[in-house]
């Protein structure tokens, strides 16, 4: 980590629960990735958008940004920027199969509404 990253530990108070099934899952795009699990991590955001306000968005990354939070969870890295973790606290990230498919879901007990599609919130 170079002098000019300040990557910030969470604030009290602030959690994030990763399933185990969504902690593999994790792991199995981070190995297709074939990026270091050592810097590798999985950024956790909300977005504005979405029928309702707001969407979340998971994605990979090499390394965290300069002002991001960094968690530890399940031997994972979980990147959550400062504008995302005021929606974040408290959410479960879980993995689902189904008949009707498969992927994440999020458990947000700070959303005060949602949608039809169950992709976007309001808070």
């Amino acid at each position: 980590m170079s002098s000019t990253e300040q990557q910030q530990a969470p604030a009290e108070g602030f959690a994030i629960v990763l399933t185990e099934k969504a902690a593999d899952e994790v792991r199995k795009f981070i190995a297709a990735e074939k990026v270091s699990a050592e810097t590798a991590g999985l950024r956790v955001s909300v977005l504005p958008g979405g029928c309702s306000g707001f969407k979340y968005s998971l994605n990979i990354e090499e390394a965290p940004l300069q002002d991001d939070m960094v968690m530890p969870l399940s031997g994972i890295r979980l990147f959550v920027d400062g504008f995302s973790a005021q929606y974040l606290s408290g959410v479960t990230i879980d993995y689902v199969s189904s008949m009707q498919g498969s992927g994440f879901t999020f458990s947000n007990p700070n959303a005060t509404g949602g949608c039809g599609c169950g992709s976007s919130f309001t808070a």
